[in-house]
């Protein structure tokens, strides 16, 4: 069983933050990543989903004279500040925001699990079994005709392809947030993922059509898994199972000590990742000052 406290949620938070800075430096050359607070404000492209203030206020109350300083510079950019604010960052860092006008737009939950377990046997077949049938799946250990590759450069544009479709076609399940984005945002941030270092990205097919994709990222003993969807017509299948466990163990091959991921909370992709024994760690409140 983990138990998250401020320095276990900082470190993921800050290794949250590092990939973001990587991705919006792919998505701009004139982006911007400044320290604050711990962790870090990014700006890359006007409307880029990237842009945010990320891994902050871990044991220290924001610096209103740097946040004003932020604030300003974002608005000349003509962006909206967004904070991702942990629930294990300092408690009196909220009412600095609200009190500056930040509005709490909706909340994410950070999942994680001990990779210790995880070896060539993950998971025992009976678990896989009572997976697939709590899934609606037949109850086999296996879906007839999956397979799982490691996304080479020629194949970019079809991860891209079936990233952005799950994503613009959500499940509808979770309580999410209000934000939003568009199909051309979408491709454009997905565009910019698959150049950021580091990133692994794979790509499901059933009987050799691509069906969904998910992406993973290796940081001092974190994987950070990310960027998984299933294609809506191939969904309540396993799709996404099958690529948590091949990334699980993935991660652990590469001696990796610690899986997260980032949720709507209450969303069938939560379901998912607790059912291959994730557990929730802490929450995330979003906030933004238009």
């Amino acid at each position: 069983m983990l138990f998250a406290d401020g320095t276990l949620a900082a470190r993921i938070d800050r290794a949250e933050a590092k990939l973001v800075a990587d991705l919006a430096r792919a998505a701009a050359t004139d982006t911007v990543v400044r320290p604050f607070a711990g962790g870090l404000a990014i700006c890359a492209k006007h409307g880029s989903p990237v842009n945010k203030i990320i891994g902050v206020g871990f044991g220290e109350v924001f610096d209103e004279r740097a946040l004003e300083a932020i604030e300003e510079e974002w608005r000349g950019r003509g962006e909206p500040v967004r904070f991702e604010l942990s629930a294990l960052a300092e408690a009196q860092n909220g009412t600095v925001l609200t009190r500056r006008g930040y509005r709490l737009i909706g909340f994410e939950h950070e999942m994680g699990r001990s990779l210790d377990d995880v070896g060539e046997d993950f998971p025992p077949s009976l678990k896989l079994r009572q997976t697939c049938r709590s899934l609606g799946g037949s109850g086999s250990p296996a879906i007839e005709g999956l397979t799982i590759e490691r996304v080479s450069d020629d194949l970019i544009p079809v991860w891209r392809e079936v990233v952005v479709d799950g994503f613009f076609h959500l499940d509808g399940t979770g309580t999410g947030s209000e934000e939003s984005f568009t199909r051309d945002a979408l491709d454009q941030m997905m565009g910019d993922f698959a150049k950021a270092p580091g990133v692994d990205k794979f790509l499901v097919r059933i009987h050799g059509e691509p069906v969904g994709a998910a992406s993973m990222r290796l940081d001092d003993g974190i994987a950070q898994l990310s960027g998984a969807t299933t294609l809506p017509a191939f969904r309540k299948r396993g799709v996404q199972t099958a690529l948590l466990r091949h990334r699980l163990r993935t991660a652990r091959e590469s001696a990796s000590e610690l899986a997260v991921v980032t949720t709507q909370p209450g969303s069938r992709s939560q379901a998912n990742t607790q059912r291959q024994g994730f557990q929730l760690l802490y929450a995330r409140a979003i906030l933004v000052k238009d």
